[in-house]
């Protein structure tokens, strides 16, 4: 089938995702055309423009988020977004036009995009919406989810309800299993990166330590007080080399190195960012989250990471106690985490083919 595949940018969470399931569509025979933003144009494009039946990876304008001390700041992002916009959507409308002329697509797939939304609903094309945003609106938050952030909740329900209205199927992917609470929706396991599927997890010393927001100045003082060896990627993005302080290693980023200090850590200290949440849960790696202050998706994610019992979660790095009290938990977490299984990438990739298959004998 001819397949337009429309990838948000706003992170790299949806990227890799995405890159997974092309592959697979791609091993498959079908012809694609992917629409993307930000920085997943340049992530997408090395792998598949031009690549057997992709026909390309297009650029198009996304909507971003600016962070500044650990925050999402709404009215700067707010401000960005519009001036952008200006510009963006009439080089976007070109792209469509083009597309219209040259591809014909028979079916549609967004991981979190508006604009092969857009063309689906335009041309009545079978839609199929894959992302792991659709939970905050189409599953049942238990109010001790989004205790203290109900106003961020709401918001993000609202945008989320009117991201992708009357898909004809939802995958949902996700690492716990809230009630659904709406038709057409199904939840599946975290899409895992073959790199994090071949990795092979062995019980280190080292906490492995993601942090690229500012507003974490007192982290490594914290890190330090620990005693452990920490692995720190993010905090120092100009390094060409290790620069070793103590029992802390700061290292430029290096996907196998960075999959490698993962699977071989003892425990994991992030954010609230999906991916790598789901990549440690696979591994069976504890983690300490401290999700970004007004992204109520992070929060989500941190609060059902405790809730589960398969890490912690925190406002703040810069506080000691938070660190020392996850370190001194992590044989109950790795306990937690013993009996979490999940069959790679097969479940949800046999769904897609299943509802491809639908599409193609016009019964979606």
């Amino acid at each position: 089938m001819k397949i337009l595949y429309g990838v948000v940018g706003e992170g790299m969470g949806h990227a890799m995702r995405s890159r997974v399931v092309l592959e697979h569509l791609l091993r498959e025979g079908h012809e694609l055309e992917i629409m993307a933003s930000g920085r997943a144009v340049e992530f997408l494009k090395k792998r598949f423009d031009g690549q057997g039946s992709a026909a390309g990876v297009n650029p198009i304008h996304g909507l971003h988020m600016i962070y500044e001390e650990n925050r999402v700041r709404r009215g700067k992002t707010l401000w960005s977004n519009v001036l952008n916009g200006a510009t963006g959507v009439p080089k976007n409308i070109a792209a469509y036009f083009e597309l219209i002329t040259s591809f014909r697509p028979e079916v549609v797939v967004s991981d979190f995009e508006s604009w092969t939304y857009f063309y689906a609903k335009a041309h009545r094309l079978p839609i199929i919406s894959i992302d792991n945003m659709q939970i905050i609106n189409r599953c049942v938050i238990p109010e001790d989810v989004y205790d203290g952030h109900e106003t961020d909740f709401q918001i993000a329900k609202t945008f989320v309800k009117t991201k992708l209205p009357y898909c004809d199927e939802y995958f949902i992917t996700t690492f716990f299993r809230p009630e659904i609470r709406k038709p057409k929706t199904r939840l599946f396991p975290p899409i895992l990166r073959p790199e994090i599927l071949a990795a092979k997890p062995v019980k280190g010393d080292h906490l492995l330590v993601y942090q690229t927001a500012e507003g974490n100045d007192g982290l490594a003082d914290t890190l330090a007080k620990t005693g452990l060896p920490c692995r720190i990627y993010g905090m120092r993005r100009d390094l060409k080399s290790d620069a070793v302080e103590g029992n802390l290693t700061y290292r430029p980023f290096s996907e196998a190195g960075f999959i490698d200090d993962l699977a071989s850590s003892r425990a994991v200290v992030a954010g609230g960012g999906f991916t790598l949440m789901g990549e440690a849960v696979y591994l069976k790696k504890p983690m300490l989250s401290v999700p970004l202050a007004g992204q109520f998706e992070q929060v989500l994610n941190a609060r059902y990471l405790t809730k589960v019992g398969f890490g912690a979660a925190a406002d703040t790095l810069s506080d000691p106690k938070a660190v020392a009290t996850f370190v001194e938990r992590i044989p109950e977490y790795e306990g937690n985490l013993a009996g979490y299984e999940q069959d790679g990438n097969k479940q949800i990739l046999a769904a897609l083919d299943e509802f491809l298959d639908r599409a193609a004998a016009g019964l979606v």
